[in-house]
Parts: C-alpha cells; sequence; structure tokens
C-alpha cells in the first residue's frame, strides 16, 4: 500500500506479527462501550496524489471524493502521508475541500513510517521532528478529526522505529507523544506491528490501537491451511465443513478481542479501539519494482461478512476503518480510480471499478453507527468475481501468479439488497444458471464461474424483472496473457 519499495521481509513480518496472535490468550481486561459515537472512515493515500503526474489531484478532486464518501455514510478521510514533496501542498489541498464543503466529513493524519523509513530513516531525532511537524501543521485545522475533545492522529506500522532514542518505546514516548510540541495536544491511535502482548510498553503513548490487519486473516495461508482445515486438504475440492471453517475464519473477531484485551493492560491510555474492513487484496509487482506478489483469502463474501461480525461486536469498537479509499496496488480501493497509479499497478486495476462495494458501505457503515439494521429502501444487485481460473496459466507476464494464490475459489459472489422477498437468478454462461430465494434484507449468494462465460444477476418479484445485470466488461477468460486475481465489480439498481 504504501509505494516505497520494500523487500519481502517487511511484509513477512507483518504475516509472522499475525501469526503470533495465535500464541495469544485472553486476559480479563475486556473494553466495554463507553456510550461514544461511532465513526466510519476510510484509509485515503496522498502519495498517489501528487507527484506531478496527470493525475495529480486538484482542490476540486478533493471535494469529488470528500462528497462521494459521505454521501455513503463515511466520516472522515486517514490521510496516508510520508515524505513526499508535494505532502504538505496536498493535505492543505485536502483540509481546504473539507473546510469549504462544511458538510462534518473530517479527515486526520495516517503517518506512514514504513514508508519514511524508505525515504529518510526512521531512527533519527530528525525524522521524529518531521513527523511531529506533520502533526502540529494540520492538527489545528477546523477539519481534524477528535476523539475525546483531541485530534486524532494514527500511523501505518513505526514498530521498528525508535526516532534517535535507546528503544522504540522510548522514542515513541520522549520524541512523540509527551514530546512538549504534542504532549497532552493529540490522541494517538497507532497501527504498530508488534507483538500485541508489548503493548503495555506504550504506556503513556498509545491512547489506542489501530488493528490495520483486522481486515484480514494473514495468517491463513496456503502454507498454514492445514492447520486450519485439517492434513491432507485439497483446497481445489473443499468439503462443506472446509468451507464452513474458512467463512468462520475470515469472519472470526477472535485476533481483534486479543488486540483490545492487550490494549486494556496500557496505563494511561484512553483505550479507543479501531479496526479494519477491507473488500479485497490482491498485488502483483516483481522484484524490480515494489516486490510484493501476494493475496489475502478475500472470498466467502469478506466485505459482508467483516461487516456483519465487527456489528455483531460495535461495543468494543469505537472506529471502522475501510481499507482503502485508493490503494490500487494492493486492489482493495473502493474508491473511484483516479490519481497516479503506482507504475504497473493499471495491468490488474484499469477497467476494474470497485465503487459498487460503496452501496454495502452505506448500508453497513448505517447500522455500525445506529446499532439498528437499516431498512432497504431500493432493490440492489451487487456480483464480483476474478477474471480468470485460479490455476490458469498467464501466456505472457513475467510473474508467476501470486503467493497463496491456492487459497482462491472460482466463484461469483453476489450480495442481494432486496425491499421484500424474491428470486434471484445468477448466470455464469447461457447454459448454467442458478436460483436462490431472497428475504427482505442482505443476502449473499453465490455460484461457480463458467471459463470462457461472463456474470449476470437477476432479481425478480411477482413475476417482474426487478433488476437484470450483466456487465458487457466482464469475461472469466481460461487463458489470460497475465495473472490478474482483482475482482471485477458490477452493481444493478431498480
Amino acid at each position: 500500500m504504501r509505494y516505497t519499495s520494500f523487500s519481502t521481509s517487511f511484509w513477512a513480518s507483518i504475516v509472522a506479527a499475525a501469526s503470533a496472535l495465535a500464541l495469544v490468550r485472553g486476559v480479563p481486561a475486556s473494553k466495554r462501550d463507553n456510550g461514544g459515537t461511532k465513526l466510519v472512515v476510510a484509509h485515503h493515500i496522498v502519495g498517489l496524489t501528487g507527484g506531478g503526474g496527470s493525475g495529480d489531484y486538484t482542490l476540486s478532486t478533493w471535494k469529488r471524493d470528500i462528497a462521494l464518501a459521505y454521501s455513503k455514510g463515511i466520516d472522515g478521510f486517514a490521510l496516508n502521508v510520508a515524505a513526499d514533496d508535494w505532502t504538505y501542498s496536498q493535505l492543505n489541498l485536502a483540509y481546504q475541500a473539507a473546510e469549504e464543503l462544511n458538510n462534518g466529513f473530517k479527515l486526520f493524519l495516517s503517518i506512514d513510517m514504513a514508508a519514511i523509513s524508505g525515504q529518510r530513516g526512521c531512527n533519527s531525532q530528525d525524522t521524529a521532528a518531521y513527523i511531529r511537524g506533520l502533526a502540529t501543521s494540520f492538527i489545528g485545522k477546523a477539519a481534524q478529526l477528535t476523539v475525546d475533545g483531541k485530534p486524532l492522529v494514527s500511523t501505518f506500522a513505526g514498530e521498528l522505529c525508535n526516532l534517535g532514542e535507546a528503544d522504540v518505546f522510548t522514542g515513541w514516548n520522549r520524541q512523540f507523544a509527551q514530546h512538549s510540541d504534542l504532549a497532552g495536544k493529540i490522541h494517538f491511535v497507532p497501527a504498530f506491528f508488534i507483538d500485541i502482548q508489548q503493548f503495555h510498553n506504550f504506556q503513556n503513548v498509545m491512547d489506542g490501537d489501530f488493528n490495520f490487519n483486522g481486515a484480514w486473516r494473514p495468517d491463513f495461508t496456503t502454507a498454514t491451511a492445514s492447520q486450519f482445515l485439517g492434513d491432507g486438504v485439497d483446497l481445489d475440492h473443499l468439503t462443506p465443513q472446509q468451507q464452513g471453517t474458512i467463512a468462520s475464519t475470515l469472519g472470526s473477531f477472535q485476533i481483534d478481542q486479543w488486540h483490545i484485551d492487550q490494549l486494556g493492560l496500557v496505563a494511561n491510555s484512553a483505550h479507543t479501539y479501531m479496526t479494519s474492513i477491507s473488500p479485497w487484496f490482491f498485488t502483483h509487482f516483481g522484484a524490480n519494482s515494489y516486490n510484493k506478489n501476494f493475496i489475502y483469502d478475500t472470498d466467502d463474501h469478506l466485505y459482508a461478512r467483516r461487516w456483519e461480525t465487527v456489528i455483531a461486536n460495535r461495543d468494543k469498537v469505537d472506529i471502522v476503518q475501510l481499507l482503502t479509499w485508493n490503494d490500487f496496488g494492493e486492489s482493495h480501493y473502493i474508491g473511484p480510480i483516479q490519481g497516479n497509479l503506482p507504475t504497473g499497478a493499471a495491468a490488474w486495476a484499469d477497467n476494474f471499478d470497485h465503487q459498487g462495494f460503496l452501496a454495502l458501505t452505506s448500508y453497513f457503515a448505517q447500522w455500525f453507527k445506529t446499532g439498528a439494521e437499516p431498512t432497504v429502501t431500493s432493490d440492489q444487485l451487487l456480483m464480483w468475481a476474478r477474471p480468470h481460473p485460479k490455476h490458469a496459466q498467464a501466456s505472457s507476464d513475467p510473474l508467476p501468479p501470486p503467493t497463496n494464490y491456492e487459497l482462491t475459489q472460482d466463484q461469483l459472489w453476489a450480495v442481494v439488497l432486496a425491499t421484500a422477498p424474491g428470486t434471484v437468478t445468477l448466470a455464469t454462461s447461457n447454459c448454467v444458471s442458478q436460483q436462490f430465494s431472497v428475504q427482505r434484507g442482505l443476502n449473499k449468494v453465490n455460484m461457480t464461474l463458467t471459463p470462457g462465460g461472463y456474470m449476470r444477476g437477476t432479481l425478480e418479484r411477482n413475476g417482474a424483472t426487478v433488476i437484470d445485470l450483466k456487465p458487457s466488461g466482464y469475461k472469466f477468460d481460461p487463458n489470460p496473457a497475465v495473472y490478474n486475481f482483482n475482482a471485477f465489480v458490477a452493481l444493478g439498481t431498480a
């Protein structure tokens, strides 16, 4: 997501941190609902909005993004920032846009310590001064998001940064949270990829925890599948029990609960818990680029399932952060395809618009914030699928298929928001289709894709066709030129 070139060891460390959570045991320090306002924000990468390219954001671009996000129930953007030449100019435009729109949409900084480490290092007091300067320059803006009366500041990573002190814990204390520039002036909720049993060492630093990887299960991989599904598992022929295990694993709140429990042991903390939700993850960069070529398992209606899990535990969650608005390099964007895409990402992002997921975002964001399931007032049918079979052999791709591709399922996934009972028919070719009865509210259905086929969905009620959706740009191609495990998303409305 951060567009500095990282070694595979950085991503391996994230997976290792996720795997280490399996060793954590719950402690009796569970978070309880403080009755505060629930918020939904989206992660927006400022690094892709400038740099002199044709996609550079203007004030109008920021206004369009903010207006669209706000219309879908999103309360603000977490602005992922590093040490790019355009960081300050784009941040100023973003805050200006929010202030001029004046619709209540708020912004806060997510300081990308992984990118900053690659750009200027993160073990010096000079870097500490730089990130403090970022914070102090924007926390007083009118559009700044506040939590418990203080400006919210977050990070991506930072657990390896001592900021010029003897260790990480001392560095973030002396050089950031308790430095005279910021002490008592911010609400600091970082995403540190660290053994969470070390959280207690961040007293007087962490006002809360952002569980960035909560959106996925990085510990569920091809290599570890047998630990979840049993020895000798055949990922191409899952039993119903194994399929259920995968769905429950992806939908589990257990890792969130471990984060919450360990956060509860941090002294002098507000214990704000921010978790993440994402519809997808696929990246396909070679060693001469950003050097990351892998997926996380995002099947089994992950976006809807993860939202349902978080809502069921909303008394323990203060903020949901959506990953992401515009990370085209990792395929988990829900906003328009615009800006300056990372070099190479157009190969899998072009013509793969994901804004259909915003329909679900609006529905679930309202549910999370109010605690009451919304009444569906307009029929909607959302479908998504990958563009080729998982075992297809790409004819012209210099890279192998992404790590963990074996986990994927050749399925057409669909969610129906129905105003009343009806019948949905999914079709993947002229002679392959399947019918499903749907009830009022949210319905999840899926069927096997047909090589060489298409996606089509219809919703019928009382003998009349309410929605007939067949996107012309989709084909389930058995002979792709390059590997693309991104999702093609289509939305139909009544």
